[in-house]
């Protein structure tokens, strides 16, 4: 007697239907990181979420650094520029070699995988603005609500907001969830990646890759050749910055993204990576040890910490990339899908509890080292149960829906 396709019980039934739907919305999300037809890179996922949590870490641990020379996880940020080449590895694989890829049918694919977050981020931080106010942030007590929800409303799209719409006194391009300024670069990443860089061979590429790291010379040696990167004080010599519209930061941040994402289209179209079994614990290491390095040089010897940055992103970050996408996770596949998929919501949604962490400090700078240390395990511990409802509830179906509608 042959099976018959649909089950045979209520219990069965009832079973199907909850595997069914919990399939249809586990690889909606996977495939919004690899296309259908191509392996995942797991090791590649399992990195982003590590750099993700040295994110938060090196945030929350701000406040408490005493300056750039002395920050704690001191070289956290160099995490986003670990994304940016990430970022162009995957998209490179993802959409190369795609003649039937068409503009409206790129840019759909790329909003569903990111935007959803933009606005819940952008949300969760007009949530809790007025609970940052305080000596921290003098200009949330002059915003009033119907502000907020302009800014707000401008958030969500991300588009960038100049200095004078500022209304937490940080000037950043989204006052309510400042990392959002490396997913306004991404995008930027994204236009000319489908209109300009994936026409281009290779070598045009590797060329483009060439001149962009010259800017990365430029910048991390503090040589200023273009003479806009004056004033910078103790923030010379890194690559901090790219989070507001002047001259200055645009051209960081511009830094910043170009050569990690050319580099990392690079590597996708050219570089064999080794075969290496479970390299996610080497390269969790690398990683970890890159971003968490002390400062180097001091206050006076800076152009020691710019050399170490030229450094790590010019080379120590493409062999970690090249290294992970050779990888297999072996049994770290499950830790490497889960952090894959924390690491997004992860992003953009612990900075608003960053603010309230930071405008807490400041207001009780005398309360006990071990309240200190509570409220900062508290605040990682909460952006971790935050980013982890986020996806479950809302970025993983939301996504899904998006997916079924409109692609």
């Amino acid at each position: 007697m042959k099976n018959h396709p649909y089950p045979s019980t209520p219990s069965h039934y009832l079973s199907a239907c909850l595997r069914n739907a919990y399939n249809s919305y586990l690889p909606m999300h996977q495939k919004n990181y690899q296309p259908p037809g191509k392996p995942r890179y797991e090791v590649l996922d399992g990195l982003r979420g590590v750099a993700a949590l040295i994110v938060v870490a090196f945030h929350l641990l701000e406040v408490y650094s005493g300056g750039p020379v002395h920050q704690i996880i001191n070289h956290g940020y160099l995490a986003v520029d670990f994304f940016f080449i990430l970022s162009g590895y995957v998209v490179g694989y993802a959409y190369d070699n795609n003649p039937r890829l068409t503009a409206w049918n790129f840019a759909k694919r790329r909003l569903v995988r990111l935007h959803p977050m933009v606005v819940f981020g952008s949300l969760l931080g007009a949530l809790l603005f007025y609970f940052q106010q305080g000596d921290t942030f003098p200009p949330i007590a002059a915003t009033s609500a119907g502000t907020l929800l302009v800014i707000t409303l401008v958030c969500c799209t991300l588009l960038p907001l100049p200095p004078s719409c500022d209304i937490r006194g940080w000037a950043e391009t989204n006052p309510l969830n400042g990392p959002a300024w490396s997913l306004q670069f991404e995008y930027l990443a994204n236009i000319l990646y489908f209109f300009v860089l994936r026409r281009l061979p290779a070598t045009v590429i590797g060329l483009l890759a060439a001149g962009a790291a010259i800017l990365t010379i430029d910048l991390t040696m503090n040589l200023d050749i273009f003479n806009l990167l004056g004033g910078r004080g103790l923030l010379a010599n890194t690559v901090v910055g790219g989070w507001c519209i002047t001259e200055q930061q645009c051209y960081i941040g511009l830094t910043r993204l170009l050569y990690p994402f050319l580099c990392g289209l690079l590597l996708s179209r050219t570089v064999r990576s080794p075969r290496i079994k479970g390299g996610f614990l080497l390269c969790s290491v690398l990683l970890v040890t890159a971003l968490a390095w002390p400062r180097l040089g001091g206050e006076q010897q800076g152009w020691q910490n710019g050399l170490y940055e030229a450094g790590c992103i010019l080379l120590l970050f493409p062999t970690i990339v090249v290294l992970g996408a050779g990888s297999t996770a072996g049994r770290s596949q499950r830790l490497c899908r889960w952090l894959g998929e924390i690491s997004y919501p992860l992003y953009l949604t612990h900075y608003p509890l960053v603010y309230l962490q930071t405008a807490w400090a400041n207001a009780h700078p005398d309360a006990p080292t071990a309240t200190h240390a509570f409220v900062y395990v508290a605040v990682f511990a909460l952006s971790l149960l935050t980013a982890y409802a986020c996806m479950r509830l809302y970025d993983i179906p939301i996504r899904a829906w998006l997916r079924r509608r409109y692609l």
